[in-house]
């Protein structure tokens, strides 16, 4: 397994290590005093209600640039990237030839026209690498995947941590980034997040990211930073209804039932697979990609087949767990179109008991982020 600079750092702090797309990574944190588990309950809170340090070092970083640089992510992408000015962020796809998604991603502008950073799932790392290479338009590419590290803090508190450090990031607003030294070295403190709390995810070398890791818990200390695992990562993102690729968009996705038609934009430009992508939109359309919360007992898993009140076969669930926040079990399905209404009674098929649910609204849980969003 490949490990992040960070290794030696999780396990001073007693991690409970796991296998993760090929990585050695954290999943929950353990008591010094006690050597049990506090818990992925206790981790999502503290996300929650103060700051969390995650090391997402793992994820794969793609350089684009040069004068076809703009052209190469038009045609690679399915967002606009013609609207990205210097300092800005975009959430997108990389399609393929069959309508399907490679990746999701975020591209970070660093020069307009000239000069990309993009954010790949360490999963598809080197598949999107690939994928890069082979549908380059000209541009000069260059996998930093080994170059960066990469910590993301989340939570009420991060702001003002991050603010500690990057004097001035407070000012950055969502989706946005800005170009700070650490160490002597040049990052990235960028305002995004995978936890639905306000934050940044730092781009920062990896021969630095030890120290900054460091800084970040020292400074933190009396706003109560400590690391977070992945096991409450992957609970914070469900209760906001993120997409995880492998479970809610894959190589066979239609972007249009995942929800996902808001980052494609075909009448701005042309890209990879377009013309098939649009001409499944109709049937993208039948299915849904909906929350439900469990009104009968029972945990929601990826696969379980979801019926109609009838028994029959409406869908499948690609993610769910027992929200801490809700402190009751909430998941997500794809389910046909006519069962997609928030208040939709289904059921969940869980090892061949049907289990009463209910289609809700999402995100599951409204942060102070998510109201700002409203607003």
């Amino acid at each position: 397994m490949k490990s992040t600079p960070l290794k030696a750092e999780h396990e001073a702090a007693h991690a409970k290590m796991v296998e993760f797309a090929g990585w050695y990574m954290p999943v929950e944190y353990l008591s010094a005093e006690t050597g049990s588990a506090g818990g992925i309950r206790s981790e999502h809170m503290h996300v929650r209600e103060k700051v969390g340090l995650f090391d997402v070092s793992h994820m794969g970083e793609i350089r684009v640039r040069g004068e076809r640089a703009l052209e190469t992510l038009q045609w690679l992408t399915t967002n606009d990237v013609t609207k990205l000015s210097n300092g800005c962020a975009q959430y997108s796809l990389l399609p393929n030839e069959k309508g399907g998604v490679v990746d999701d991603i975020i591209v970070y502008c660093v020069e307009s026209g000239r000069d990309y950073l993009v954010c790949v799932n360490a999963a598809n790392a080197e598949k999107d690498w690939a994928w890069f290479q082979s549908h380059n338009r000209g541009a000069d590419l260059k996998n930093e995947s080994a170059d960066w590290g990469q910590v993301a803090v989340q939570g009420p508190r991060a702001v003002e941590l991050v603010n500690r450090i990057f004097t001035g990031v407070a000012a950055v607003p969502p989706f946005h980034f800005m170009p700070v030294h650490f160490d002597r070295a040049l990052c990235f403190a960028a305002r995004t997040g995978y936890t639905g709390e306000d934050g940044f995810e730092i781009f920062v070398p990896s021969a630095q990211v030890t120290k900054l890791w460091r800084e970040l818990l020292s400074r933190g200390s009396d706003l109560e930073a400590r690391p977070i695992g992945l096991g409450a990562r992957d609970t914070l993102r469900t209760e906001m209804k993120y997409s995880l690729y492998g479970h809610e968009i894959d190589d066979t996705t239609n972007p249009y039932a995942a929800g996902l038609g808001w980052v494609v934009k075909p009448d701005a430009k042309d890209f990879i697979g377009k013309d098939v992508m649009l001409a499944q939109k109709p049937a993208g359309l039948k299915e849904k990609l909906v929350g439900f919360c469990m009104v009968d007992k029972g945990i929601p898993r990826n696969g379980y087949r979801v019926l109609g009140i009838d028994n029959r076969e409406i869908g499948r669930v690609t993610s769910g767990t027992v929200s801490p926040t809700l402190n009751k079990s909430i998941g997500i399905a794809y389910v046909h179109s006519d069962f997609s209404p928030v208040g939709s009674e289904i059921l969940i098929d869980i090892r061949g008991r049907g289990a009463k649910a209910r289609v809700t609204a999402t995100p599951f849980v409204q942060t102070a982020l998510t109201k700002k969003k409203e607003n």
